[in-house]
């Protein structure tokens, strides 16, 4: 994100820049994705200037908009890790719940601060509910307070916290060891783990079986048997 005039605000154009960019990586060959922010904060979430007086047909646009692009994240196959050097708050935080995996430099901090204003971060929230424990993300939406870096770790909102010194080359090294291995079978996962945990256990077992059933067939899976089995590295087919 580089508005960092607007502390990465999520305009109307802005989310639909973002969106095509997360497209365009789902449909290339990439393995994985880092979403990071330019200047002071990482993002600071809607673009209040635009919104401002803007009718309910502009506000529906814009929220559609918003939850496509948090949709196709978490929908492209590759792995998607965000890299919170600063302030995160509303849709900034949202984002930062949306994606696979989150590294934060110490001097991150996170919000969903309409708690304590007249507009309620309800579209927020349903990342951040998906994210960590329910009583977490009520405090965090009730209150308006701004959590610190390490009481995000605490509550699972990010993966690591990292001096600001180290966070990129701490979200390059967790980025790769998420995506060794077959990236298909990774697609595959990531698309089954969004699709069975919102459902009952019963029923997140029947889909995950038929859909670890159906994916031992591929070519990376039989390879990756083979070569457990013959002790040589696997030679991945990516299909």
């Amino acid at each position: 994100m580089n508005r960092p005039e607007r502390r990465n605000a999520l305009s109307l154009g802005h989310l639909r820049e973002l969106r095509d960019a997360f497209r365009d990586v789902g449909d290339s060959d990439a393995l994985g994705v880092i979403l990071a922010g330019n200047g002071p904060v990482f993002s600071a979430g809607h673009d209040f200037s635009e919104m401002a007086g803007a009718g309910l047909k502009e506000m529906r646009e814009l929220l559609w908009t918003c939850t496509d692009l948090m949709e196709t994240m978490q929908r492209i196959p590759q792995v998607v890790i965000a890299r919170v050097h600063g302030l995160a708050t509303a849709a900034g935080c949202q984002l930062v719940a949306t994606c696979d995996l989150a590294v934060a430099s110490e001097e991150a901090a996170f919000a969903t601060p309409g708690g304590k204003g007249g507009w309620f971060c309800h579209t927020p929230l349903v990342a951040v509910s998906r994210s960590i424990a329910r009583k977490h993300a009520l405090e965090l939406a009730l209150t308006g307070d701004t959590i610190d870096a390490h009481t995000a770790l605490q509550w699972g909102l990010v993966n690591r916290v990292v001096p600001a010194e180290l966070l990129e080359s701490a979200t390059l090294d967790l980025l790769q060891r998420a995506t060794r291995g077959s990236a298909f079978s990774k697609g595959v996962g990531k698309l089954g783990f969004y699709t069975q945990v919102e459902m009952s256990q019963h029923d997140a077992y029947a889909y995950a079986v038929e859909l670890m059933a159906s994916a031992s067939q591929s070519e990376d899976a039989q390879e990756g048997m083979r070569s457990f089995l013959e002790k040589r590295p696997p030679a991945w087919r990516n299909r």
